[in-house]
């Protein structure tokens, strides 16, 4: 493990042009999903060409480790040892993802890189008697003392944040595509999406001039289709 570190160390200092908190013009580009999918179906055979596919998904995800560290970590010094933790995570993203379970490989990547970021922060607390969770490590921009505590409860709520922002997109996608016209008709007025006014069943039901009930049976099977579409 050390030497792994060490590894994901030397790889992040010699990236650091393009990893530290500057502009993203220098980055490999994103792959594309049919690319990152036929990277980690390679990843599956094996042998060189998996391991090369291995070292492509993460040379093409190493802006997600930077974003990550610029955007909630922007304060805390030392970054660049951050980036090298965060680097630990998105190698442990690759090769744990399951391409076949539908989730995004970006989604599942921030929360493994952030997971990484924040044990780190843990296990200092652990292993080190002389720091306190609530001791200041720096400042934020409007000069406030941040603690250990702030960094871990930030990390812990965007990561419950982007969850959130994660299934509400793809509820609102499922709403369009897996839903009937009737159901989507229903679900858009029952919950105000899309600009539409939020109305109760009753209202529906007479402007649609159907019945209560039937707006309500109408709207429990949408619903059921769109939790088994979000595999819930």
């Amino acid at each position: 493990m050390i030497i792994f570190t060490l590894i994901i160390a030397v790889i992040t200092k010699l990236l650091s042009p393009m990893l530290s908190i500057g502009t993203q013009q220098n980055f490999p580009p994103a792959l594309s999903g049919e690319e990152e999918r036929k990277n980690f179906l390679k990843m599956r055979q094996g042998g060189v060409t998996g391991e090369d596919a291995r070292q492509l998904l993460i040379l093409h995800n190493l802006r997600l480790v930077a974003h990550i560290v610029r955007k909630y970590y922007s304060t805390v010094k030392n970054q660049e040892d951050l980036v090298s933790i965060g680097t630990i995570g998105l190698v442990k993203a690759v090769d744990t993802f399951n391409v076949d379970n539908g989730t995004r490989f970006a989604t599942y990547a921030a929360k493994c890189i952030q997971n990484e970021i924040l044990m780190n922060f843990r296990s200092q607390k652990k292993h080190s008697s002389e720091i306190s969770i609530n001791e200041t490590i720096d400042v934020d921009r409007d000069g406030n003392p941040l603690s250990y505590m702030d960094v871990i409860s930030s990390e812990e709520d965007m990561a419950d944040e982007v969850e959130r922002k994660i299934l509400s997109e793809k509820a609102l996608k499922y709403i369009k595509t897996a839903l009937s016209q009737r159901e989507r008709q229903i679900i858009v007025m029952r919950y105000g999406l899309f600009g539409v006014k939020e109305l109760t069943q009753r209202e529906i039901a007479e402007k649609l001039g159907i019945s209560r009930s039937y707006v309500s049976r109408i709207e429990k099977s949408a619903l059921e289709k769109l939790k088994s579409a979000l595999g819930g």
